[in-house]
């Protein structure tokens, strides 16, 4: 599958944004067309939710790796996305197929706004080089 590119769903009012970019892959190909499925269904919850500055989606199914990156308000509007349903019980259920899943936060001015994917990839490596080291 393609890269869902990044959509501008608002601007930002602060001058900070919340970025927020995930690596998660499952444990066997037999699971990468429903986690396919639920990705895309959260990807347009999250186009939907509240404080939401932008999102994107990557996959990589036969390395069966997905990618998301988004950006938001603020830390309490990336909570109420993932502890709101569907992403809540998507989580819940998805969590059982999955093999390793990595997560980085970090605050941008919100005018340097889209992220690049390069961006978020090198953040995700360094998270995962520094867990694997046990760095913290």
């Amino acid at each position: 599958m393609p890269t869902l590119p990044w959509i501008t769903v608002n601007s930002g009012t602060d001058s900070q944004a919340q970025v927020m970019a995930s690596r998660l892959e499952v444990t066997s190909l037999r699971h990468v067309p429903g986690f396919l499925m639920a990705s895309l269904t959260l990807w347009r919850q999250a186009r939907r939710s509240p404080g939401v500055l932008g999102v994107s989606l990557k996959a990589e199914l036969l390395k069966r790796t997905f990618w998301t990156l988004s950006a938001w308000t603020d830390k309490d509007a990336i909570s109420g996305y993932a502890s709101s349903d569907p992403h809540r019980t998507t989580v819940g259920i998805k969590r059982a197929v999955m093999r390793e899943s990595t997560f980085v936060f970090w605050e941008v001015p919100a005018d340097s706004l889209p992220i690049t994917w390069a961006e978020a990839q090198r953040r995700l490596d360094e998270e995962r080089r520094s867990r694997e080291t046990g760095a913290e």
